[in-house]
């Protein structure tokens, strides 16, 4: 199935409906020599202009309707998952999901956010926005984590935190924070992966870990372009929006180089959407190199090297 076009996709999406429409038809020797053209050409210009995403691009492919979200990689990297539900206090927040998994044998506490496919799932699941439950939920499994030693891993996939006036009146932002500064003293390994967005508070609620990293078209920001230009140019528009992606430095490579994420995972050509299944396979290799690296440490050592890499950033002199 063709996905559909984002913007500057437009080239992108006409040589593949040519593609599909040609290897639905019969297979002829002069077909044939045909595809093979249009594949290659258009690998080359899938190449081209995901080499060159401005920053606005990114955000686009992070958001597009077929990218595989948090339940899409329990299906394809996990096996076992075994959800856990409720927060013992207010509810089940279907924002963020949390469960028993297992990883290549290893068990983990599985945490992450889901937005939804069909509408009356977004709307169930707020859009991946989590309300003060969905923290102290994700909190709670985490603890049980640690009291075991699980090793924990965290999926990110969020605009940010649920801002209703509902949210707020149940500790939103202390829940938040009680998460951030809970997460640092846990002891045992948290691996954490910015799948899609990585929205303000909502991603750092669950954002701690001692390996951090991003896919290739995800973005990771204190608040997103449409609130920034916002503020700043007082409406988000077609051209505000864009000049604020540029300024908040949101994409893998810039996080990279300032430290903010360790590794970058790469994406098939064309984005995850295009290959779900090939990014999870890059994705599994990823858990699984980094959990192999933590099981190993002491909690101590894990402890210390969680607080010295949070703490180093933002140091320039």
């Amino acid at each position: 199935m063709v996905p559909e076009p984002l913007p500057f996709e437009q080239d992108i999406h006409d040589l593949e409906v040519e593609l599909a429409r040609l290897e639905a038809g019969p297979d002829t020797e002069g077909a044939s020599e045909t595809v093979k053209k249009i594949r290659k050409d258009l690998a080359a210009l899938k190449k081209q202009k995901y080499a060159n995403l401005t920053a606005w691009e990114t955000i686009l492919v992070s958001r597009h309707r077929d990218r595989p979200q948090f339940l899409d990689y329990v299906d394809m990297v996990f096996e076992e998952f075994v959800e856990l539900h409720g927060d013992r206090a207010i509810g089940d927040d279907r924002a963020i999901r949390t469960g028993f998994a297992r990883l290549d044998g290893q068990k983990v506490m599985l945490i992450g956010h889901q937005k939804g496919k069909t509408l009356a799932e977004r709307q169930q699941c707020y859009y991946g926005c989590a309300h003060p439950e969905g923290y102290r939920k994700a909190l709670a499994k985490m603890r049980l984590a640690a009291k075991y030693r699980i090793p924990i891993v965290c999926l990110i996939d969020t605009p940010g935190a649920f801002p209703g006036i509902g949210a707020e009146e149940r500790g939103q932002a202390q829940l938040i924070a009680t998460s951030i500064l809970e997460m640092t003293k846990l002891a045992t390994p948290i691996v954490c992966v910015v799948i899609g967005e990585g929205g303000s508070g909502g991603a750092l609620g669950i954002g701690v870990g001692d390996a951090v990293g991003m896919l290739q078209h995800a973005y990771y920001s204190v608040i997103s372009p449409e609130g920034c230009a916002g503020i700043l140019w007082k409406v988000a528009t077609d051209e505000s929006k864009p000049r604020a992606a540029d300024a908040l430095k949101l994409t893998a490579a810039d996080l990279k180089g300032f430290g903010v994420i360790d590794t970058i995972v790469s994406e098939p050509l064309g984005g995850a959407h295009r290959d779900p299944r090939a990014m999870a396979t890059s994705l599994k290799t990823h858990l699984s190199r980094e959990l192999r690296g933590l099981v190993t440490q002491t909690d101590d050592a894990l402890l210390a090297g969680r607080y010295d890499k949070f703490r180093r950033m933002g140091l320039f002199a």
